[in-house]
């Protein structure tokens, strides 16, 4: 497997990322080819496409064993399902798969590169390979969602008081509050007291969750989230 490009994107740590892909697409994400595949060519007619199939590592979260079966945070942490019954990280092959909103093809100094919306990759995430979604061939219209059907997704309101927003231009802060609606805590996590911390875009954001309430109560450029 090669890696032919990697990502760019506000997503610096785990903490934060949304749980799937095109759930928060108002994080705008750069894919960056590497060196040997800055072929303009080999993007010849991608535009025609509106989204993509993005195949690319975990590579964060590999691991020398693997466990058959994992807990997801969709179930609250505590209920155990088969690792090939969900979109686990922690697999034998640490290969994950997205789909993504193509906004655009862009030429620059590092060669032609795209813009997408709706990734789920941290950044700097290596890519093993692109491909076009197809909608009459990709998309079922009557599939079931297993143990996800089951849940409730949660997602909270956004409070942001100006004095931490101050100096955020507009694009990025949207971008953060579309991030924070999705609710980054565990499902097993619901103690309104407990601070969180996580970093996007170089910036330190601080929150609790009261009820259905997210109030941020810090944003700072400070490389320590301790």
């Amino acid at each position: 497997m090669k890696i032919i490009a990697r990502i760019r994107n506000p997503y610096d740590g785990k903490f934060g990322v949304p749980r799937q892909s095109g759930l928060v697409e108002q994080v705008v994400s750069t894919i960056v080819f590497e060196p040997e595949y800055r072929v303009a060519e080999a993007l010849r007619g991608i535009e025609e496409f509106s989204h993509l199939w993005l195949i690319w590592s975990f590579d964060r979260a590999e691991r020398e064993t693997w466990s058959p079966t994992v807990r997801p945070p969709r179930l609250g942490g505590n209920e155990r399902v088969g690792v090939f019954a969900t979109r686990s990280p922690y697999r034998p092959n640490a290969i994950g798969l997205s789909c993504v909103k193509l906004l655009g093809v862009e030429k620059g100094r590092e060669g032609t590169v795209l813009k997408v919306a709706g990734a789920d990759l941290m950044n700097g995430t290596p890519i093993y390979d692109i491909k076009p979604y197809i909608p009459y061939a990709d998309c079922v219209p009557d599939a079931t969602g297993g143990f996800t059907d089951r849940t409730e997704k949660r997602t909270v309101d956004v409070v942001i008081p100006e004095e931490c927003a101050k100096g955020m231009d507009p694009e990025t802060l949207e971008a953060l509050k579309a991030v924070l609606r999705e609710d980054p805590r565990p499902a097993y996590q619901d103690d309104p007291e407990r601070v969180y911390a996580f970093e996007f875009g170089g910036k330190n954001v601080r929150f609790r969750v009261e009820g259905k309430t997210l109030h941020v109560i810090r944003i700072s450029a400070e490389a320590d989230i301790h």
